[in-house]
C-alpha cells in the first residue's frame, strides 16, 4: 500500500523554525525522489524542495538558504526544516514522490503520489 503521510504543521510566528514530516511506505521510498510543494490561498502550487534517491537535493528561489530537506534513510521520512519563516511562506505543504530515482525538474506533473497535506500558517 503507497502513502504518504505528512505532519508538524500548525500556526507559528514570523521567524520561526518548524519541522514538517513525511513518512513514506517503504515501497515507496526507496529509489524514490520526493519532494515538499505548497499551495498559498488563490495561488497555484509550487514545488519547494526535492531529494533524491542519492540524497541530491535542490530548492525553489523561494526558500533557498532557509529550508532544508534532509532524508532520514532509516525512518523512510523526509523532513522540511524550515527557518526564518516569513508570511508569504502561509501555504498548505503537501509531501510528493516521483518513482524514479532522480528528481528531473521537480514539476508537480512529474509526482506520482501525494500526501494529504498539512497546514502551515506564518503570522
Amino acid at each position: 500500500h503507497v502513502q504518504l503521510v505528512e505532519s508538524g504543521g500548525g500556526s507559528v510566528q514570523a521567524g520561526g523554525s518548524p519541522r514538517l514530516s513525511c513518512v513514506a511506505s517503504r515501497s515507496l521510498y526507496s529509489g524514490a525522489c520526493v519532494g515538499w510543494l505548497r499551495q498559498a490561498p488563490g495561488k497555484e502550487r509550487e514545488g519547494v524542495a526535492a531529494i533524491d534517491s542519492d540524497g541530491i537535493a535542490s530548492y525553489a528561489d523561494s526558500v533557498k538558504g532557509r529550508f532544508t530537506v534532509p532524508r532520514d534513510n532509516a525512518n523512510n521520512t523526509v523532513n522540511l526544516m524550515m527557518n526564518s519563516l516569513k508570511p508569504e511562506d502561509t501555504a498548505m505543504y503537501y509531501c510528493a514522490a516521483d518513482v524514479s530515482p532522480s528528481c528531473g525538474t521537480w514539476a508537480i506533473a512529474e509526482f506520482d503520489f501525494w500526501g494529504q497535506g498539512t497546514q502551515v500558517t506564518v503570522s
